[in-house]
């Protein structure tokens, strides 16, 4: 049995020796090389914090005291060490434990956590609401995983220094976001870990307490302070300090007898602190050592070689699809730039920057940042790509609003992971683009049916720079091979595609959902209803001599979109249609969306079926549809 079999809790974690906690640090570990090598998950941030999640529930009365992590995918070994440990086998499968932090899973999950930069804001907001109810709990925020770059950070970090209340923040330094850190931050941190002259007086400083034994009230009084001038007079800047907090660090994040040490200390004083620790990312496991990116995230993997699951032939994801086509895109739009959020590879456009390195930019985990420089790019004749997840890209809208679409610049917005995105479950959902884009003026919302229809509409939206654009594909697979760029037809702006004509009933399907109506059609057809598909590949604006070519000869129309129902292209288009009935009294609409609720994590697949998005939930509603509008049954030979 091992000592980790023996804690069901945090609590029995502290009922161990120090001397029993590396051992529970290796068990970690190999619980979770062994789960996520079946499995898959994210891998090598976990690996890295083992150490410090059982410190901080080792030296903190967790649940009493509060942690909370930022990201969340930092969260596994505290999942493990918080009764989960079991369940950690399902981790990101439908029933089994988030990958991300969740207040309905767990006590010890203080405060959900799927984006960057959440944890000092959430743990200030704690802190207060302690303190107007007079009660003593220790608020604990770890932030790291590149959290840094962002500018919430700062902005509670701020906040948290002049209010000066108790709040301890531990920055988890790793050098390391999901890509390596950008920016100057970054390097600041640096120069603290490696400042020759000041970790040569912070050893000076830790032998003089070893050696003063019961003495060493005093001692160690002058010996913090002497720590404290060594620090101000070599470190470069203490911006922490300047920031309010008292800064602590840097400390091994891999010594346990280092960080209980500190932690044991820093817990006894007031006010805002922050405890620099620094880690490996990947710690424990070679290969995610040597590549954290790689490892960021895995796919199941074998133990031994490490060798990674590959998927059995098929056809490429959209990203890898999207990246290639930027390369092809680049070499003949020279004004044409590339913006990540500390995504190159998540977003599949390191590839453009390997080609033209001076026309990419990773702004870091700054999307507000990276869309209002895109707008000052586009001031300048410059055409940008800013790829961005659709779930971030929300982190971003004042921008895309105030900076972008009342100025009409050409930025081209491309939001991979749109739509229901799988096992990373509700924070990492993609639903909400179309509903938050359509009220935005000026923009054009825009979903490809396939890889190719999305290289030709990011081919149009670059060439055109008549304005914003923006432009949704899915995690998933293209449904169909994807030729070169230079080989795919171009698109004429603002059109839809009827790709089958039927009598009575229509399909008007957007992006991900075009295939899966063809499919829905096929299945109708079988039961006498002979269903138009139309690909509304333009969300804004319609296709409007299409949209009345559909709706003089068809009694009813069922919109189909991987969208929210509320608000989204169903819900828009049914303001046409309404218009329409004076002349079409019995003209029917459906709207066919992803229902008003949160979506837990499963996969894709599962998602779509539990939303009725798959080809037996078209076929269903349009089934029913048919039958309230009296569509006239299909002709047979």
């Amino acid at each position: 049995m091992s000592l980790l079999d023996r804690i069901l809790s945090p609590a029995d974690l502290r009922a161990l020796s120090e001397e029993e906690l590396p051992q529970v640090a290796q068990d970690i570990r190999d619980r979770m090389v062994d789960v996520v090598s079946k499995v898959g998950g994210h891998f090598a941030p976990g690996l890295g914090v083992v150490e410090l999640t059982i410190a901080l529930h080792y030296i903190f009365d967790t649940p009493r005291d509060k942690v909370i992590w930022d990201v969340g995918h930092q969260g596994y070994p505290h999942k493990i060490l918080t009764g989960r440990s079991e369940q950690f086998a399902n981790i990101r499968q439908k029933g089994g434990p988030s990958g991300f932090l969740s207040r309905k899973e767990s006590e010890y999950d203080v405060f959900g956590a799927g984006h960057a930069a959440t944890s000092i804001s959430a743990g200030l907001g704690i802190a207060a609401a302690r303190d107007l109810k007079g009660e003593t709990f220790e608020v604990v925020a770890v932030i790291g995983d590149g959290a840094l770059t962002c500018g919430m950070a700062y902005e509670a970090l701020n906040n948290a220094g002049h209010t000066d209340r108790d709040l301890i923040v531990i920055l988890n330094d790793n050098e390391m976001s999901i890509s390596p850190n950008v920016g100057a931050i970054h390097k600041y941190l640096t120069r603290v870990v490696t400042n020759p002259v000041y970790n040569r007086v912070r050893e000076e400083v830790k032998h003089i307490m070893n050696r003063t034994g019961a003495i060493g009230d005093v001692m160690q009084s002058v010996a913090l302070k002497m720590e404290e001038m060594g620090k101000t007079l070599l470190t470069p800047g203490i911006l922490f300090e300047e920031l309010g907090f008292r800064y602590v660090g840097p400390v091994d994040g891999h010594d346990l007898p280092a960080l209980l040490g500190t932690l044991r200390n820093v817990r006894e004083w007031d006010g805002p602190r922050l405890v620099h620790v620094v880690t490996r990312k990947g710690k424990g496991f070679a290969l995610a050592e040597e590549n954290p990116v790689v490892w960021h995230g895995a796919t199941p993997f074998d133990k031994i070689s490490g060798e990674m699951a590959k998927k059995k032939g098929g056809l490429p994801g959209y990203t890898n699809v999207f990246g290639k086509g930027l390369v092809e895109l680049g070499a003949v739009r020279p004004e044409m730039t590339v913006i990540t959020a500390a995504m190159p590879g998540g977003t599949g456009t390191g590839a453009f920057g390997d080609a033209y390195p001076d026309r990419y930019f990773d702004v870091g985990i700054a999307e507000g940042h990276g869309v209002t420089f895109a707008a000052g790019l586009a001031t300048e004749g410059i055409v940008p790509v800013v790829a961005i997840y659709s779930t971030f890209l929300q982190r971003a809208y004042d921008s895309i609003i105030h900076d972008v679409a009342i100025q009409n610049l050409p930025v081209v917005f491309a939001m991979d992971r749109a739509g229901l995105v799988g096992n990373d479950g509700p924070t990492h959902m993609g639903l909400y683009d179309i509903a938050y884009l359509l009220a935005v003026p000026n923009m054009t919302v825009m979903a490809p049916k396939d890889g190719a229809e999305m290289l030709a509409l990011t081919r149009l939206a670059v060439e055109r720079a008549d304005g914003p654009y923006s432009l949704r594909y899915p995690r998933d697979s293209v449904p169909a091979a994807v030729p070169a760029m230079s080989d795919i037809p171009p698109v004429e702006y603002g059109t839809w595609e009827v790709l089958r004509r039927g009598s009575g009933l229509a399909l008007l399907a957007t992006g991900t959902m075009v295939h899966p109506a063809l499919d829905a059609a096929q299945r109708l057809e079988a039961e006498g209803i002979n269903a138009t598909v139309v690909n509304c590949r333009f969300i804004k604006p319609f296709d409007e001599a299409t949209l009345a070519w559909v709706v003089d000869n068809h009694t009813a129309l069922l919109t189909v979109e991987e969208g929210t129902v509320i608000n989204g292209f169903g819900a828009s288009l049914s303001r046409q249609v309404e218009a329409a009935r004076r002349q079409h009294p019995n003209l029917l609409l459906d709207v066919l969306g992803v229902p008003d609720r949160i979506f837990d994590h499963a996969t894709r697949a599962e998602q779509l079926a539990e939303a009725g998005l798959d080809a037996t939930g078209i076929a269903a509603r349009a089934r029913e549809l048919a039958a309230a509008g009296v569509v006239p049954a299909a002709r047979t030979a």
